[in-house]
C-alpha cells in the first residue's frame, strides 16, 4: 500500500523564519512575513498537488484564517488536491457540520477530509462561548461524530446526550463520498474517542518508537470495536542535496529565533492543558541544547510554535529513511510543513518522494507521469519557487 502525503497552508502566515503561534504562544503569528492572502496560499497549494501531495491541512483557531473559508476558495483554483479542514466540533451543531460537509463534497467533487480538533486551550474555547472541561469536550466530540455519523449514513436522527440534542434531524442530499475523519488527541479522555471515531489517528511527530507505541494503543481501542484505524504523523521537513545543508538551514532557522521569544512562547506553551502539547515540550525542555533527539529528528521548532515541533533534517535519503522508520512504526499518513512552505515543498517533493516512489513506498495520486518528476534539489526548488512566487502572491524576502 502507498504512503499517503498531505502539505500544510500556513494561514497564519509564512516566512524563511520560524512563525509561531498556537497553544498559548502568541496569536499574531509571530515571525510572519508573507501575509496568508490567497494568492500566496494559491501558490503553495498548486505546488503541492503538482508536486503529488494527496492533501493539505488546513489549521483551526484564534491564530489563523478560518480553514472552511479558505480551502473552498482554494478548490477553485486547484483540479485534484484534497483539504484536510481542520474544525472544533464545539462551535458547530452537528447537523449544520454534517450539511457543509455535504455540500463541499458536491461543489469541490470529494475534495474534502476532516480533521477534528477537540480543543485543549480552555482560555481559547471561552472566547468562542465553550465553557466545557477538556474531558468533557471530549464527550461532546464522541456524541458530534456520532450524530454525523448517523446523517452521513442517510439515517434520521433523535439524540439527547449530556452535550448535545436533536431531534428529527437528517440530510435532504448525502456527501458522496463521505468524508474521513481525521482526529488527534494523546489523553486518556482522546483515545478512545479515536478508537471509536476516526478513520486516521494523528499524532505530533514524537521518536518512532514512541509513535509505535501509541499507535498500539489506539489500534487496540479500535480492534475492540471491530475497526480499522490508519495512522499519520504531523511533522516539518527541512531536505536537502546533502546532509550539510539541511543542517545548516536548520542552524540559520535556529538562528533566527531570539531568547526572548523563546521564553515567552515557553512561559505560553506551559500553560497549555493539551498532553500533547506536553509531550513535546518534554522532548527539547525549552533548551536550545540536545535539539537532535534522535538522529535526523529536530526538535527546534517547538522552541517558538505550539502542536506539531519536530522537524525530519537531512540528505533526501536520510530523511526518506526516516519516514521509513515511521512507516515502520505503523505510519501510513505523513502531514508536513516547512519554513517556507512554498520552497520546502519543492524540496521535499523533488528530493524525498521521487527516493520513496523508487522502493515502492509511494505512489503519487492523478497525473502520476508529473508528480515528483524533475530535479531532486539543486537549483530547481528555488527556481521553480521563485517563478511561482511571481504569480500573484505577496511574497517578501
Amino acid at each position: 500500500m502507498s504512503l499517503t502525503f498531505h502539505w500544510f497552508l500556513p494561514t497564519s502566515g509564512d516566512s524563511r523564519r520560524i512563525v509561531g503561534g498556537g497553544h498559548g504562544t502568541p496569536l499574531s503569528g509571530s515571525g510572519a512575513d508573507r501575509p496568508p492572502d490567497i494568492g500566496y496560499l494559491v501558490q503553495i497549494a498548486r505546488a503541492a498537488e503538482q508536486l503529488g501531495f494527496t492533501g493539505a491541512l488546513t489549521p483551526t483557531g484564534a491564530w489563523c484564517e478560518d480553514a472552511w473559508l479558505t480551502t473552498a476558495m482554494l478548490t477553485r483554483h486547484t483540479e485534484r488536491l484534497k483539504f484536510l479542514v481542520a474544525f472544533r466540533p464545539g462551535f458547530l451543531s452537528p447537523t449544520l457540520a454534517a450539511q457543509m460537509a455535504a455540500t463541499y463534497q458536491r461543489q469541490s467533487g470529494g475534495r474534502l477530509l476532516l480533521n477534528i480538533v477537540t480543543g485543549g486551550e480552555s482560555e481559547e474555547q471561552r472566547a468562542y462561548g465553550d465553557f466545557l472541561g477538556k474531558d468533557e469536550r471530549y464527550a461532546r466530540t464522541a456524541e458530534f461524530l456520532h450524530i454525523v455519523r448517523a446523517l452521513w449514513r442517510g439515517e434520521r436522527v433523535d439524540h439527547e446526550g449530556a452535550h448535545l440534542r436533536v431531534s428529527g434531524a437528517r440530510l435532504t442530499r448525502l456527501p458522496d463520498p463521505v468524508p474521513p475523519v481525521y482526529f488527534g488527541g494523546s489523553s486518556a479522555a482522546a483515545l478512545p474517542v479515536a478508537g471509536q471515531h476516526c478513520d486516521v489517528y494523528l499524532t505530533w511527530g514524537e521518536p518512532p518508537e514512541q509513535v509505535a507505541e501509541k499507535i498500539g494503543r489506539v489500534r487496540a481501542l479500535a480492534a475492540a470495536r471491530g475497526r480499522r484505524v490508519r495512522f499519520g504523523v504531523r511533522l516539518h521537513t527541512i531536505s536537502r542535496d546533502s546532509s550539510q545543508a539541511a543542517w545548516a538551514e536548520a542552524a540559520r532557522l535556529l538562528d533566527g529565533v531570539d531568547a526572548q521569544a523563546v521564553a515567552a512562547a515557553q512561559r505560553g506553551l506551559a500553560r497549555s492543558e493539551s498532553e500533547g502539547q506536553r509531550r513535546m515540550l518534554a522532548l527539547h525542555g525549552g533548551s536550545r541544547d540536545g535539539l537532535e533527539i534522535r538522529p535526523g529528528l529536530w526538535a527546534g521548532i517547538g522552541l517558538v510554535r505550539g502542536g506539531a515541533g519536530t522537524a525530519l533534517v537531512g540528505s533526501h535519503r536520510e530523511v526518506a529513511g526516516l519516514i521509513g522508520e515511521y512507516h515502520r512504526a505503523g505510519v501510513e499518513e505523513f502531514v508536513l510543513s516547512g519554513y517556507p512552505h512554498l520552497e520546502e515543498a519543492y524540496w521535499f517533493g523533488e528530493g524525498v518522494l521521487p527516493l520513496l516512489r523508487a522502493e515502492g513506498l509511494f505512489v503519487p495520486p492523478g497525473r502520476q507521469g508529473r508528480a515528483g518528476s524533475g530535479s531532486r534539489g539543486g537549483e530547481s526548488p528555488g527556481a521553480r519557487a521563485g517563478a511561482a512566487a511571481g504569480v500573484g502572491g505577496s511574497t517578501k524576502e
